[in-house]
Parts: structure tokens; C-alpha cells; sequence
């Protein structure tokens, strides 16, 4: 399967306001990106620790409302905040609001501040996950059965994460895209980790889409080595500064040449 390039960005919902944010995302939109991502956590990951923080799931809302075209989401969504259940329905419910743009991207979870200072149980790694397993079954059931349906049925699901031996393995059975970390050598030796556990549950690899994060100094030699690695959606992150705006033209240019 030869899939087009695919370019987005994630805002992070800190150290600004809701009006800035959904500016930067219409904006992003109208350049011509084609996903666009917050995050799901309650305090800034960087800067003032204390700082202003908005939550992922409302902003999302507010998101699918001022755009009309670019599929949005959580990068991702911490299984463990939300009943999967409920998830599933605030999943449909924006799926609905979007005209089927919503894309859920889910993961394990990682920050134990959340965690701490909301009341939920950090657990181990080990436990996160196999939350996160149980929390897929109940969300992909709940689909096939409350009404409506989503409009986009099943809606994609996005599962970060790069190990090897429980993320990988739900990446092989549930998701549709996989978003990772790392350089291009090490996509490439991770997606080999993919393939290996597609064949092992039945399921053809190239239906899955890679994803990875692009920094800012990023060059058109160092995303070509993602693409021979596997990688075809490149997503930026950062605030809603000026120079954002810069840098998500350029990759617009490189994925139109790609793709042309």
C-alpha cells in the first residue's frame, strides 16, 4: 500500500488562552495541514509548572466547531482519566460535532502528577497497560452498539508508544495509526517489532499508518529518512508562537512535493 505524506500539529493548550489557541488552529488549517492535535494532560509539561493549562477533551470540542476540514484529536488521550466507556461516547459525540474528523489517540499514560493531584491510581506500567487493553475492547463494543453510530464508524484510533512487548502488540490489534519517538533508525527497527506481532495476531501491517513527531529543526534529508523507514505523517509540536506558523508551511511544501 503507498499512502500519501500526511502533515500536522500539536498545540499545546499551556501558557495561553482559548482565544489564541483556536486562532493558532485556524490558521493551521487554512496553511493546509491535515491533522491537528492538543494534548491530554492538567498541568504545563514545561515553563511554569503552575501555569495556565486547558483541558484536551473540551478544547477538542471547541476545535471540531471553528474547523471545517483537518481530522483532529487527543495525542493522546491517557486511558486511565475517563471510564473507556464514557470515552467512547465523548469520542462519538465529537466525531458527530466534526462531520467525521475525529481520530482518537489514546495511550497508557505517563504523568504522575496528573495522576497525583486528580485522585487516580498511578499504578505500574504493567497495569496502565493492561488497562489500556480492556479500555479498547469496551470502546470499539460500545460503538457497534449505542446509537448514533459514529459518522466515521469505526472512528480511527491512534496508539502512541514504541514498546515492544504490550504497546506494540495493541498497536497490531486496535490501531489504525501508531505514533512513536525517536530517529529514523530507531522507527525502523520498531516497525520491524510491528510487523512481527501483525503476523502474529492476523493482521496485514501496511493497514497501519506511521506517525511521528517532527522537531522544529527537522530537515527535508532527516523526514526522507523517515518515510524509507516507514513514517508517511509528520506531526509538529509546540505553542501557538509565530514561528510555528513558518515551520508548518515548510512541511506543507515538502509534503506537496512528496506527494506530487
Amino acid at each position: 500500500m503507498t499512502r500519501k505524506i500526511r502533515v500536522g500539529m500539536q498545540f499545546h493548550p499551556q501558557h495561553t488562552t482559548v482565544e489564541a489557541l483556536l486562532a493558532g488552529v485556524r490558521r493551521a488549517e487554512e496553511i493546509g495541514l491535515d491533522t491537528l492535535w492538543d494534548w491530554d494532560h492538567f498541568f504545563p509539561l514545561y515553563g511554569d509548572k503552575d501555569g495556565p493549562h486547558f483541558e484536551g477533551w473540551t478544547l477538542l470540542t471547541a476545535m471540531a466547531m471553528v474547523t471545517k476540514r483537518a481530522e483532529i484529536g487527543c495525542l493522546v488521550t491517557c486511558n486511565s482519566y475517563r471510564n473507556p466507556a464514557l470515552l467512547s461516547n465523548m469520542a462519538k459525540t465529537v466525531d458527530h460535532l466534526s462531520g467525521g474528523r475525529l481520530i482518537l489517540g489514546i495511550g497508557a499514560g505517563w504523568n504522575q502528577r496528573d495522576y497525583r493531584e486528580y485522585g487516580y491510581d498511578f499504578g505500574t506500567a504493567g497495569t496502565r497497560l493492561d488497562a489500556l487493553e480492556q479500555g479498547l475492547r469496551i470502546i470499539k463494543e460500545r460503538w457497534t452498539v449505542d446509537a448514533p453510530p459514529p459518522v466515521r464508524n469505526p472512528i480511527p484510533i491512534l496508539i502512541g508508544g514504541g514498546g515492544e512487548r504490550k504497546t506494540l502488540r495493541l498497536v497490531a490489534q486496535y490501531a489504525d495509526i501508531w505514533h512513536s519517538f525517536g530517529d529514523a533508525e530507531t522507527h525502523a527497527r520498531k516497525s520491524q517489532v510491528l510487523r512481527e506481532w501483525c503476523e502474529r495476531v492476523g493482521r496485514d501491517p501496511d493497514e497501519i499508518e506511521h506517525a511521528v513527531e517532527v522537531g522544529s529543526g527537522a530537515s527535508e534529508k532527516d523526514l526522507d529518512a523517515y518515510v524509507t523507514a516507514g513514517a508517511t505523517h509528520f506531526i509538529m509540536a509546540g505553542s501557538v508562537a509565530p514561528e510555528k506558523f513558518y515551520d508548518m508551511e515548510w512541511l506543507v511544501r515538502w509534503r506537496d512535493q512528496r506527494n506530487a
